[in-house]
């Protein structure tokens, strides 16, 4: 080290020992951004975590549900606005039948007729969609306080939340320890780690349910918006929008987005899918091997310019117009949401798994670990 070099350092060491010795203190470690957010029908307190980067977004998280409440993401004029639809209040997430901004499991989409048979055991599920299971049941994983973990979690950058599902819950097999990590990075990315473990064997897909609208949250439809998915193939439905088994091409009909194409371009096309659904509402074969990390949709707004890709390790995508949305939510800022007013980029295994074989498999045993990763990375259409 040279002589001029090791003064600089000598000298800033010791200023650094004079301003500890002048507080009486180390600095301080920065502490959870938290806030109450009422209280459940038992009484327990509800949190929200806010996560701030330093390019100025902010997610908000809230410990009932793991919902995300709040996202915000600039425009091409660097105006910042939030890009999901939610409620302002909790009462209304005792229900939150679109399940907006919620992690979803044990299972994420659809499992038909509640049945399922694992190891020549067969299993009955709560049927809360028709005469099928959707999201994890009556009482799902969006239904449930989750355990916020401050000592793993990095105050106003990640938050990590912990849940243990009970043998028997909902009628699933095996107790499932489940941890979920939201994170914000300097890069404009939510990431989302899942990790999961069960001390019997069980069937698992968890995902997030965010609707977002790139126009900002309230702004208008979400039509407009052009939407790519890398994926060849898809999964038709049936009537009850089961995945009939197939695994389809998606050329020359309107589930191709290969290359970007407006949402509402084909929307109220004839294509038999779309009627069964209402518009979309299915699931994408990704182009990669299973449990690869890589680039699955690409969003993008033209009157914002505001751009969402999605990375995943899941094998699947469900993407979903807004079908069901009619006008009786009213979300933040007294905003009604009306039909097609949000999207979903689900990623997942593939609906009804475990009763299609040739589906990638959703089984988890004790001694594996599940684990799943999802970014959704905002940016600005060039």
């Amino acid at each position: 080290m040279r002589p001029r070099h090791a003064l600089i350092w000598i000298s800033a060491a010791l200023y650094m020992l004079t301003c500890i010795s002048c507080t009486g203190h180390k600095p301080e470690t920065p502490t959870m951004d938290k806030h109450p957010f009422g209280t459940t029908p038992d009484g327990r307190q509800v949190y929200v975590y806010t996560l701030k980067n330093s390019r100025g977004m902010e997610a908000r998280i809230m410990s009932f549900g793991g919902v995300l409440l709040s996202l915000t993401a600039p425009d091409k004029n660097a105006k910042f606005a939030d890009v999901v639809l939610a409620y302002d209040s909790l009462p209304p997430y005792f229900v939150n039948k679109p399940y907006f901004g919620a992690l979803i499991g044990r299972y994420g989409n659809r499992i038909g007729k509640g049945k399922f048979s694992l190891d020549g055991k067969s299993y009955t599920l709560a049927t809360n969609n028709g005469a099928n299971h959707l999201h994890g049941g009556l009482k799902g994983f969006d239904k449930v306080l989750w355990d916020v973990n401050e000592t793993e979690s990095v105050p106003g950058r990640s938050v990590v939340l912990s849940y243990v599902s009970k043998d028997g819950e909902e009628g699933y097999p095996g107790t499932l320890t489940v941890k979920v990590t939201y994170a914000l990075t300097d890069s404009n990315e939510l990431r989302i780690d899942y990790r999961a473990t069960t001390d019997s064997p069980t069937i698992v897909n968890l995902t997030h349910h965010s609707y977002f609208n790139l126009a900002g949250q309230g702004n208008g439809d979400i039509l407009a918006h052009e939407l790519m998915i890398d994926a060849d193939r898809f999964t038709p439905i049936d009537a009850g929008l089961i995945p009939t088994g197939e695994l389809r091409p998606v050329e020359g009909t309107p589930m191709d987005f290969r290359t970007p194409v407006a949402i509402g371009a084909r929307i109220n096309s004839s294509e038999e899918q779309l009627k069964l659904a209402g518009g979309y509402d299915h699931n994408w074969v990704l182009n990669r091997a299973e449990k690869a990390y890589g680039l699955a949709a690409r969003v993008h707004e033209p009157g914002s310019g505001r751009a969402m890709e999605v990375y995943t390790s899941e094998p699947g995508l469900q993407f979903y117009s807004g079908n069901f949305l009619d006008g009786s939510d009213t979300g933040k800022g007294e905003r009604v949401y009306r039909h097609r007013y949000g999207f979903c980029l689900e990623t997942q295994h593939f609906p009804d798994s475990p009763n299609k074989p040739a589906f990638p498999s959703t089984v988890l045993r004790p001694g594996e670990e599940y684990r799943s990763s999802t970014t959704y990375r905002f940016l600005i259409h060039p």
